[in-house]
Order: C-alpha cells, then sequence, then structure tokens
C-alpha cells in the first residue's frame, strides 16, 4: 500500500524555451526505505501517458496498481527490500503535478493553452530539484523505459555526477521522421476537435474526447507488432458475422475504441500534446553538430541498455546507436536485445529473460550500496 506525496517548489523555473514557470509542485511516490548513507535511491521516470504511481496500490483503491507493478517492488528486479525508489509524475502532467489544468496562480484560471512546452531537459531539471528536497545527492540509478529512458539519458548529460547507473529501455537518440508524423498526426485530431478551444476547453466546460480518442487509437497502434495484433486479435470478428456497416465489426476495432474511450475519460488533451513535443524535441545530438557522441562527452554513469527485436517505434538500430556513442566515450555499457513479440510495450510486459537481466543489474548496484 503507497500514498502519493506533493512537494512545492516557489523557486522560479526557467525552461529551454526560455518561458518561466514561478511556482509549481510534483507529485510523487516512494517505496522501500532511504539507507544511511542516502546511497540505495532509485528514480523511476515515466513514459508518455504513466505517472507517479509506479508500484503498489492506493487503500482507497486496491485496484489502482502501479503502471510498473511486475518491476518493482519487495522481490522484484528492483527489489524495495533494497532500494528506495522514487516515482515522479512530470511537470506538465494530469495527475497531480502542475501542469496545463492546474490553476494559474498569476490568473486564477486554469493554464489551458497557456501552459508552456516542456521538454525532457526541463522534467530532469525538476526532478533533480525535488532530489535536493529530499536530499538525494546522488542516485544510485534513474531508470525508465520509452520516453522514461530518454529522461534517463539526459540525467547522464545534464547531471553527470549525480547518478552512478542509467537504465536506459526501449529507447533511441531522437525521434526518426515517422514518429514525429505520428505524433503530429495525433496532435492534429485533438487540435481541430470543435471542443478544443486554443486548449481553453476547461473554461467552456468540454473535452476534446473525440481528438483524444484518435490520438490514443494512432498511439496505441504503434506500441503493438503486427505478431502480436494478429496472435491477439487477427480478423476475429466481434459478433461472428459481417454487418456491412461502420459499426464495430472487428475484434481489433473494439479493442481500440475500448483503449481509446477509457483513455480520454481520465487522461488531459493538453498534457498530451505537450508530452508528444517534449518526445519531438528529444535530441541530445542536436547542440553537437548532430554528433551523438559529443553529447555524452562528460557522462560518468555505467549503463544498461535494453532493446526488444519486435519494437519497430525504437527498434533495436536506435539502441545501438546509443550503444556505440557510449562506447565512444568508453563509458561502461551493457546491451540486451531481447528477442520478445510485444512490439514497443515489451518493456511493461512479463519476460522472464527481461527480467532476470534487470533483477541481475541491480543485484550489482545492490553490491555497491551494501544493500
Amino acid at each position: 500500500m503507497v500514498t502519493a506525496r506533493l512537494a512545492r517548489f516557489t523557486e522560479p523555473l526557467r525552461l529551454k524555451s526560455g518561458a518561466v514557470i514561478n511556482e509549481y509542485a510534483l507529485a510523487y511516490e516512494t517505496y522501500g526505505t532511504l539507507n544511511s548513507d542516502r546511497s540505495n535511491a532509485v528514480l523511476i521516470c515515466h513514459a508518455l501517458n504513466a505517472s507517479h504511481h509506479v508500484a503498489g496500490w492506493y487503500a482507497e483503491d486496491p485496484k489502482d496498481i502501479g503502471w510498473w507493478d511486475n518491476m518493482i517492488g519487495p522481490g522484484k528486479p528492483v527489489d524495495t527490500n533494497r532500494f528506495f525508489v522514487i516515482g515522479v509524475n512530470n511537470l506538465g502532467g494530469c495527475h497531480g503535478s502542475t501542469g496545463p489544468c492546474s490553476i494559474n496562480p498569476q490568473t486564477g484560471r486554469p493554464w489551458g493553452g497557456s501552459f508552456p512546452v516542456i521538454t525532457v531537459e526541463d522534467w530532469v531539471a525538476a526532478q533533480a530539484r525535488l532530489a535536493e528536497k529530499l536530499g538525494i545527492g546522488q542516485f544510485a540509478a534513474v531508470m525508465g523505459g520509452s520516453l522514461g529512458a530518454m529522461q534517463s539519458l539526459q540525467w547522464t548529460i545534464s547531471h553527470p555526477e549525480k547518478l552512478r547507473h542509467a537504465l536506459v529501455i526501449a529507447c533511441a537518440p531522437n525521434l526518426s521522421a515517422q514518429n514525429i508524423a505520428f505524433n503530429e498526426v495525433a496532435r492534429q485530431a485533438i487540435i481541430t476537435d470543435p471542443d478544443f478551444h486554443g486548449g481553453n476547453y476547461y473554461e467552456h466546460g468540454t473535452k476534446p474526447q473525440r481528438g483524444l480518442r484518435v490520438a490514443r487509437m494512432v498511439g496505441h497502434i504503434t506500441y503493438l507488432s503486427d505478431d502480436e495484433m494478429a496472435s491477439k486479435f487477427g480478423r476475429q470478428l466481434k459478433n461472428g458475422k459481417l454487418t456491412y456497416s461502420f459499426d464495430t465489426e472487428f475484434q481489433i476495432e473494439s479493442y481500440l475504441r475500448y483503449q481509446a474511450d477509457k483513455f480520454s475519460e481520465y487522461f488531459d488533451a493538453n498534457t498530451y500534446l505537450r508530452i508528444t513535443k517534449a518526445l519531438d524535441y528529444f535530441d541530445p545530438a542536436f547542440e553537437h553538430g548532430g554528433n551523438l557522441s559529443r553529447a555524452f562527452a562528460r557522462t560518468q554513469a555505467s549503463f544498461l541498455v535494453v532493446s526488444f527485436t519486435t519494437d519497430w517505434r525504437f527498434s533495436p538500430e536506435r539502441s545501438r546507436e546509443i550503444v556505440k556513442a557510449l562506447l565512444d566515450n568508453r563509458c561502461r555499457v551493457t546491451y540486451a536485445e531481447i528477442e520478445a513479440p510485444h512490439g514497443h510495450d515489451a518493456f511493461l510486459l512479463d519476460d522472464e529473460r527481461y527480467h532476470r537481466l534487470v533483477t541481475a543489474y541491480f543485484d550489482r548496484i545492490a553490491a555497491e550500496c551494501g544493500t
């Protein structure tokens, strides 16, 4: 059983865009116990639609289980009997941290469309302030999958001295043109929804749910491999026969609509826009003339980099780009390419080889910490 907390910050945060957020709050949870020399802290960075609720459950809703509960907890690969684990809802989120649906203290109204664009660098800067507030000078590890892994990489660049290990799972050093295109289609579905109102739909008592549903469908298609879709759904009919209409006929249609409806009820459209932009903007090599190796020149951490063979959104080739850049800088790198049928979502699922690998890597970290 876990409890969410809220950390408030009054020191202005200057964002990469040049915008400034004068005060903000970050929702977070912790699991396990910080040891006496504060050397066993692990930061978990979340992907697109996740939150600070990484593991465990809430007393008021035991069915609300953390999104990475199969990975983190007592006796699990990230063992909370040995590590003090922190999950944070990123700035701009919609699960308790300051974001577009929060009240802007300068206007007394929701930020809405005026909330600034956020980058991975901004998230890492805010996370570093939370670490300071919690009295953690250096993380034993920073870990994430997908967009969370990008944050883990950025930690090694922005604060190389403040972490000893980085776990980079199902990641890419930047988005391909195809990936940016998928994100743009999703954003346009939201922005062109008549209920969007320039991002100020809170004041109109509406939600751009139609656009958010389409955005979620587009995204969800990219998270699964073709083989996984074929295995789960194939061409199965929902009611056993064709109706020659535009109603839901195939099981895959029913699945996508269900996921989209559920997502549109709990997620904020403005947050979705900003998170997908943060994905698009992430590119450590950009400020180094496109040279990824130079981007990691100051990196001090050891790395575990993991990819999955059927992940076509962040393919193993993209992970190997990261590995090469790290090896160019003589970083300590362990790389694993896991054969898994699930596509990009594999980093969230149960795979014995994947979990054994993470367990073994954290055994090494635990030995360093003396836990």
